[in-house]
């Protein structure tokens, strides 16, 4: 059975699924700029916490929550079992597939990939902006790429248009600079290989 708070919002073309939880001061559904008639689905058992706010045009997969205030802009598509932790923000475009963990306070901007099974720390930023404020920056953004079963640990920085390969384990407190080859340790400022990865 789907319950939703008194004290929340939800607009107009927002499909939620069975038993979906939607707490207080939620906003689901969130107009955006230049939006059409983009549907938001948020799928069955889902738990959108207290504070939480998912902008129009996503959608969402089973079993998703969010900790408290999270804040997910607009038209993502977003997997299965999927968890985003408290004040973390997910920017527009981004995708993100199944059984992906985003611990709290985490920034993805657009056109960010995460693949399946991804792992991320607290505090982590990925980045999209090689030359903030200059004239073409918005033409030229360039999302991080998770691959699957990467694994990010906190307080890392990654920066645009890096791709982390499967399975590789970045180390907390990193800055990765540049592509990361599948089943890899890596850690430091900037990022380097520590070792092979023995276990998958």
């Amino acid at each position: 059975m789907t319950k939703i708070a008194s004290t929340a919002l939800i607009y107009p073309n927002v499909i939620l699924g069975d038993n979906v939880l939607v707490e207080d001061y939620c906003i689901v559904g969130l107009p955006f700029k230049g939006m059409k008639d983009e549907s938001t689905i948020i799928g069955d058992h889902s738990i959108i916490r207290a504070g939480t706010y998912i902008y129009a045009g996503n959608h969402i997969g089973k079993h998703f929550q969010t900790g408290n205030k999270a804040n997910i802009r607009e038209l993502n598509q977003i997997g299965d079992h999927v968890s985003i932790g408290t004040s973390s923000v997910i920017e527009h475009h981004v995708e993100i597939g199944n059984w992906v963990r985003i611990h709290s306070q985490v920034f993805i901007p657009e056109y960010c990939l995460l693949e399946e099974k991804c792992w991320i720390g607290p505090n982590v930023v990925l980045t999209n902006a090689t030359y903030p404020k200059h004239p073409t920056i918005k033409q030229n953004l360039q999302g991080v790429r998770l691959r699957r079963n990467s694994k990010i640990g906190a307080n890392t920085t990654i920066l645009p248009g890096v791709e982390v390969g499967e399975n590789s384990l970045i180390g907390a407190g990193s800055m990765v600079t540049k592509d990361i080859k599948c089943n890899l340790i890596v850690a430091g400022n900037p990022a380097k290989k520590i070792r092979d990865i023995d276990y998958i």
